[in-house]
């Protein structure tokens, strides 16, 4: 468990520094880390394999825009950016007032959020995810509420028009709607096309839009379009997120959060 940790640690540190620098070299890395040129072939490998680098002699190279790789197992999900997505969840739960009504899509950063609600909070929680059901089974002070479906094992949520009829009837003030991609143009993307549908019923039953996410998403474009960025209230993102994609932002009136 602790090498999985320092493995998931080095690998963000080294997709801080692709952000940073555009580039690294494996000697470079060696030296700042103190692992093996092995060990870190294997690591920009893992990242080349996930669409955040391209593999270059003796290093890697930073992979900017264009179409997003396929989606990732859950459990790759948790170990990438787990720093960014923790502060980030944290910041997200600080916005939920005493008495609020949420939805959480699902997703590795909403689960932050629902694992930083205040422990006394009383509020509605809705969701489709069943980590974040388990996370708020025993928070007695949360009505939790728990729209079924059918279960989608690759992300441990439930989808299709089960789920969808349970949610057209209800309102909540806030989403935290979570994203695969995040391109200023083509707006927020995800892989997976029910779960496009589901996202955008959501936007529709919520007064609040807030887009929680990490910065390695900008840039991504993937297959299935949920929402345009003039639609977002808020974005709560990390300090990586492009200059261009920020002041953009702020031209359209949506409130950037850097967690």
């Amino acid at each position: 468990m602790i090498i999985r940790r320092d493995t998931s640690n080095r690998r963000e540190r080294i997709v801080a520094l692709l952000r940073e620098q555009g580039s690294v070299q494996i000697p470079a890395l060696a030296e700042q880390f103190r692992v093996s040129t092995q060990t870190l072939r294997k690591d920009l490998n893992f990242l080349d394999g996930k669409g955040i680098c391209t593999r270059s002699s003796g290093g890697a190279i930073l992979r900017r825009g264009g179409p997003s790789p396929s989606e990732q197992a859950l459990e790759v999900k948790r170990t990438l950016f787990a720093d960014e997505k923790d502060r980030i969840g944290r910041l997200a739960a600080g916005l939920i007032k005493e008495g609020d009504s949420v939805l959480l899509d699902s997703g590795t950063t909403t689960l932050q959020v629902a694992r930083h609600i205040e422990a006394a909070a009383s509020l509605v929680v809705v969701t489709n995810d069943a980590c974040i059901m388990n996370e708020l089974l025993v928070r007695e002070q949360v009505q939790l509420v728990f729209l079924g479906g059918t279960l989608r094992r690759k992300n441990l949520s439930f989808y299709g028009t089960q789920t969808e009829q349970a949610l057209q009837d209800l309102h909540v003030e806030k989403l935290f709607l979570a994203a695969d991609g995040f391109d200023i143009e083509k707006g927020i993307t995800t892989h997976f096309e029910p779960e496009a549908l589901l996202n955008r019923m959501m936007c529709r039953a919520a007064s609040e839009i807030i887009v929680v996410t990490d910065s390695s998403k900008f840039g991504r474009i993937c297959l299935h379009r949920i929402l345009e960025p003039q639609g977002i209230t808020k974005l709560v993102t990390d300090a990586g997120i492009p200059d261009s994609a920020r002041e953009a932002l702020a031209r359209i009136g949506v409130e950037v959060i850097i967690a």
